[in-house]
């Protein structure tokens, strides 16, 4: 499988750095970067996060993906992006869950020809100082994954509980399906556009955080190089969980689900060539 080529800029534009468009998410010699954020009841994090990211890679643009927030949010995000063009925002007409906003945010970056795309959370629990580190890394990756568990725990302001429930999850997950990933729930993650493109969006049905799982678990076994770096990962600084039981109930059967429609393999059958740096 040979990676599709990604639109490249022309004359002056290429010479710069710059995107085909207008120049703004061209990191030069990688190509264009977006960062996925979905947000629901966001409105005290959105402008400190966007600032965040934009101060780590300031060639990157980003997408808030608003599940009609009731604190506003959405209008605020609405404000940004008149105002700075490297921020763009979509609008859900209610909640409909991480898994759809997510999608919905692919979506959208495919169409508009992007070459890595971020997804990360608005609350600070993934650090913004990081992009870079992800983006070296997918030099020689398809998809990078953030976890917090690799060579030690990082995590902060966690209780004992919630620590024990996510460590546990990771291997429930490793055990059920065979991936050999640290942290297989974890929602930093930088894509290379042909892992979306593979991943038939329309078809993943997931929705919490056994979205994360579904989406790794697709790339793993279509044979995708995926690593992952280590990442320190902090409770959130303002606002509240969406965490519920339900989410956690949809990640213990979709493991089972995933580990049955492949037919009970725990590897994938194939490895797909190294991208080639862009």
């Amino acid at each position: 499988m040979t990676p599709p080529q990604a639109a490249q800029p022309r004359g002056p534009s290429r010479a710069l750095g710059l995107s085909a468009e207008d120049g703004r998410g061209y990191i030069f010699g990688m190509g264009r970067v977006l960062v996925v954020i979905p947000t629901y009841d966001e409105r005290e994090n959105v402008r400190p996060i966007s600032a965040a990211v934009l101060a780590a890679q300031p060639d990157a643009e980003l997408l808030f993906v608003d599940a009609n927030s009731p604190d506003g949010t959405g209008r605020l995000l609405d404000d940004m992006a008149a105002a700075q063009p490297h921020i763009h925002v979509l609008h859900q007409a209610g909640k409909e869950g991480l898994g759809r906003a997510y999608v919905a945010g692919f979506k959208w970056a495919l169409k508009r020809g992007y070459d890595f795309i971020f997804e990360m959370d608005a609350d600070f629990s993934h650090d913004p100082a990081e992009i870079p580190h992800f983006l070296a890394a997918a030099e020689n990756a398809d998809l990078v994954l953030g976890s917090r568990y690799l060579g030690g725990i990082r995590i902060t302001n966690w209780p004992l509980r919630r620590l024990l429930l996510s460590m546990g999850g990771a291997l429930y997950v490793r055990l059920i399906t065979g991936m050999p990933f640290t942290d297989p729930t974890g929602g930093f993650k930088c894509y290379r556009r042909r892992v979306l493109e593979a991943l038939e969006l329309d078809r993943i049905r997931s929705n919490g955080y056994s979205f994360q799982i579904e989406t790794t678990h697709t790339a793993w076994m279509k044979g995708f190089r995926i690593v992952e770096i280590p990442i320190t990962f902090e409770d959130r600084r303002a606002g509240y969980s969406k965490m519920n039981v339900s989410i956690f109930r949809e990640a213990l059967w979709e493991v089972w689900k995933l580990y049955f429609k492949c037919g009970l393999r725990r590897s994938p059958r194939r490895t797909v060539p190294k991208p080639t740096p862009s």
